[in-house]
């Protein structure tokens, strides 16, 4: 028998186990189907011996095990965030040398801006979609902090629409046990958190739990953004004036100027949640129990994944309604544009003003 095996002639395959890990990364970048086929012509090839099927045994748990994510690019880049198309066209051109990169139907932008390293994207709206990409760009790319522009609604009754508010946390107001009413009032299915803000009726806040490899896992109300990159915003402010109403090529989605002047606000609190909020008894509350200024639906989630992964994250959010506190109509088709502006000419600004 191993007479007979001298004849043969040697396994063409025998160089993707040994050629070693080059090898098996080309190999894991396959779609499963080619893997299998892939497996099922080594296995053919190495049935003649017990330590070559034992190469392959060995081959097959590497093909199968779970692939770290491959970085699409190695330069340290800030990125700035958006939710949504306005928010996006309204920086998008600020981009020179922009290369494109597509995950999951996503673009991620590359280039610079004002001279430093950047990432433009969009997460998409609401919650889920928020965190989901967040973590997508962590993985993907080389991250030096995350900046968010967009629109938001107003809480605090001193905000207007086209303001800029840069809170220094941000929570999530839904994140909630909702009570059953008895004979006695609400009975909620666990015990009260002192620290916890009041209800809202049947709507009880839990907080969240959540921690990172630097900071416990604990229940958290609220979530800070980066303080060095707050004292920026703090310097940036003083330097930005702010739109009554959109000039150039955007001016024509727009349909109305501010007949006040906007300003920029640092500091308080922004809550989000998976909510188009539009209620003004609502917005009471969410001011007296929370102490918000701005509502979205989505920087809270962005806020959670940056302190999860250890990463500096500052948000920056332009009114454009007031969320139900609005004399008529809500205004933020009307003011969207104008709003997207105002929070890119900030933001434009301070990236401007980073170190790097």
């Amino acid at each position: 028998m191993m007479a007979a095996s001298r004849h043969m002639p040697p396994c063409p395959c025998t160089g993707a186990v040994s050629s070693g890990r080059n090898k098996l990364v080309l190999l894991r970048r396959q779609e499963p189907r080619a893997q299998r086929t892939i497996l099922a012509a080594l296995g053919s090839c190495f049935r003649r011996s017990t330590a070559s099927l034992f190469s392959v045994g060995v081959l097959a748990l590497l093909l199968t095990a779970p692939a770290a994510a491959q970085k699409l690019d190695e330069t340290p880049r800030t990125v700035v965030m958006t939710a949504f198309a306005p928010e996006y066209a309204a920086l998008a051109p600020s981009v020179e040398k922009p290369q494109e990169y597509k995950i999951n139907g996503l673009t991620f932008l590359t280039g610079t801006m004002a001279g430093k390293p950047v990432l433009l994207m969009q997460s998409g709206v609401s919650m889920v979609n928020a965190a989901m990409n967040t973590q997508l760009v962590l993985d993907r790319f080389a991250v030096k902090r995350i900046v968010f522009s967009g629109i938001a609604g107003g809480i605090d009754p001193g905000l207007s629409i086209g303001d800029v508010v840069v809170p220094d946390g941000w929570a999530q107001y839904l994140e909630v046990s909702f009570a059953r009413k008895t004979d006695k009032g609400w009975s909620t299915p666990e015990p009260l958190d002192a620290s916890a803000p009041p209800n809202y009726g049947m709507m009880f806040p839990r907080g969240v739990r959540v921690g990172s490899a630097s900071e416990p896992w604990e229940r958290r109300y609220t979530l800070a953004v980066d303080p060095t990159l707050l004292t920026l915003a703090r310097k940036v402010a003083a330097e930005v004036k702010l739109r009554r109403c959109v000039e150039g090529p955007a001016a024509a989605t727009a349909k109305a100027c501010l007949v006040h002047e906007p300003k920029i606000v640092v500091g308080g609190t922004g809550v989000s949640a998976g909510v188009f909020a539009d209620n003004a008894e609502f917005r009471d509350y969410l001011f007296g129990a929370w102490k918000a200024n701005v509502l979205d639906m989505e920087s809270a989630a962005v806020a959670q994944v940056a302190f999860a992964n250890s990463v500096p994250a500052i948000v920056f959010r332009s009114l454009s309604d007031l969320a139900g506190g609005d004399s008529g109509d809500n205004q933020m088709v009307t003011f969207m544009t104008l709003a997207s502006v105002n929070s890119a000419d900030v933001v434009r600004a301070f990236v401007a003003a980073l170190p790097d």
